[in-house]
């Protein structure tokens, strides 16, 4: 989260100071109209700034990925981008909208406008000259990207129309780029902070471009066939086995991907139960019930249909030089664990039962019961020389990190994994801070949450 922040925080520092320095008017006496000025490019840039930032991520580059520690936590950024970006344009439009209505009330009085400066080329010209055309698209885009941002954020609203709704973003962001760019003062595109801002919407152009296309992650997918599909009815999960194609890069345990079942549904992130192995080209999903879509899974899917995979992606991959780990599944979280499980037992088997490197305790904590489900889980435990600590919540109780610390003494050497609900990772993890463990260092979360 801390890395999260500070990406956060950065471009809105940086823009701030290079608009300082390139707007002389801020260091005259203070005017009304003048600050209102000010600050109508100012929220008006940074809005951008941040719906830039937002479109480029969308796109799911690789670069930021593993200093963000994955692609989860590009996506809480893209979030916080996109709500940042929404609360800086409400302001832009405050400071444009409500002094003329204080004007219209006779609250204050407009000065005097002067004669406006000859335009110095043709450039300068035409942007002037669409000045009226963007302020008026401005607006009506401004509107549209209150609803569109509003409906991503309300979980209630189905996923199959998030996923429609969403990419109308990538139009209002194109309007909003010409709305930019004709009514940014003139006189900031011969500085700096021109050069940046050029650069920033030209890249979220073409990020917005591409998301129209439905070329993202274009050159990570992959098609396969369904090979395999168990139910679980007591758990509500469904379990599918698919046959990938030629292109699937392979994968570590921990790791995710996007797959497309239904195109009118869109992608959906799954994490992989399986251990990759190159000679089967074959991946596990295990999928639960938790919306409309996924409640019609088992009737909808069909073994032979085709899919596609995007991926792999994720830095939830239990990489660390530290002795001991401990392993956390909330519910339908458990699924990474049971991919590196499967990873050990391959390993195991491969060098004749050699012990592992690492202490591992896997602690499952779970509403829903299953015999059959727990019994594979144990299995795969058993395979990979994990020991798995089971809570079944209605008997068990709620797992706490007390709980924990007195089934693992040596828990201040180890490293702690979490996967499930993000409340209860956020309980541990404090738990653990308060405790003494340097949970920044030590402590991962998948913030499994694409919207």
């Amino acid at each position: 989260m801390r890395r999260i922040k500070i990406a956060f925080w950065i471009p809105l520092v940086l823009f701030t100071t290079v608009w300082l320095a390139a707007d002389s008017t801020v260091l005259q006496p203070p005017r009304f109209f003048a600050l209102r000025e000010s600050m109508v490019q100012l929220s008006g840039l940074l809005a951008m700034t941040f719906m830039s930032l937002a479109m480029i991520l969308a796109l799911r580059p690789r670069w930021p990925e593993r200093w963000m520690g994955g692609l989860d936590k590009m996506y809480r950024l893209h979030k916080w981008f996109g709500i940042g970006g929404l609360v800086l344009a409400v302001m832009h439009w405050l400071w444009s909208e409500v002094p003329k209505w204080a004007v219209g009330l006779g609250w204050l009085t407009r000065p005097e406008r002067g004669t406006p400066p000859t335009a110095a080329g043709a450039v300068e010209q035409a942007l002037r000259s669409w000045r009226g055309t963007a302020e008026g698209v401005g607006e009506w885009a401004f509107y549209a990207a209150v609803l569109l941002i509003a409906a991503a954020l309300i979980h209630r609203i189905p996923y199959r129309l998030f996923y429609k709704t969403h990419r109308l973003l990538a139009i209002v962001y194109l309007v909003l780029v010409f709305h930019t760019v004709a009514l940014m003062n003139i006189p900031y595109w011969s500085s700096p902070l021109g050069a940046l801002m050029a650069v920033l919407l030209a890249y979220g152009t073409w990020a917005a471009v591409v998301v129209l296309a439905r070329r993202v992650g274009a050159s990570r997918k992959v098609g396969g066939t369904i090979a395999r599909l168990h139910y679980f009815p007591g758990l509500r999960v469904i379990e599918g086995e698919i046959d990938t194609m030629q292109g699937w890069p392979g994968h570590k345990p921990g790791q995710f991907a996007f797959v497309t079942w239904d195109e009118a549904e869109g992608a959906h992130p799954c994490t992989i139960a399986s251990a990759w192995h190159p000679s089967e080209h074959r991946l596990t999903f295990i999928t639960k019930e938790l919306g409309d879509y996924t409640r019609r899974m088992p009737v909808a899917l069909r073994v032979g249909q085709p899919v596609e995979i995007e991926g792999p992606y994720g830095c939830f991959t239990f990489d660390d030089d530290r002795v001991r780990q401990v392993w956390i599944g909330g519910g339908i979280g458990i699924t990474p664990f049971i991919a590196r499980m499967k990873q050990l037992a391959m390993d195991r088997q491969a060098y004749s039962g050699r012990p592992l490197m690492q202490a591992i305790d896997l602690f499952h904590t779970t509403a829903d019961w299953s015999e059959e489900a727990i019994g594979k889980l144990t299995a795969d435990a058993e395979a990979a020389g994990v020991r798995l600590h089971v809570l079944h919540d209605a008997r068990n109780g709620l797992l706490t990190g007390k709980h924990i610390r007195a089934a693992v003494p040596d828990w201040k050497q180890a490293s702690v994994w979490f996967c499930g609900p993000a409340g209860f990772g956020t309980a541990l993890r404090n738990d653990f801070a308060g405790h003494g463990l340097p949970v920044a260092e030590r402590f991962h979360q998948e913030l499994f949450a694409m919207r």
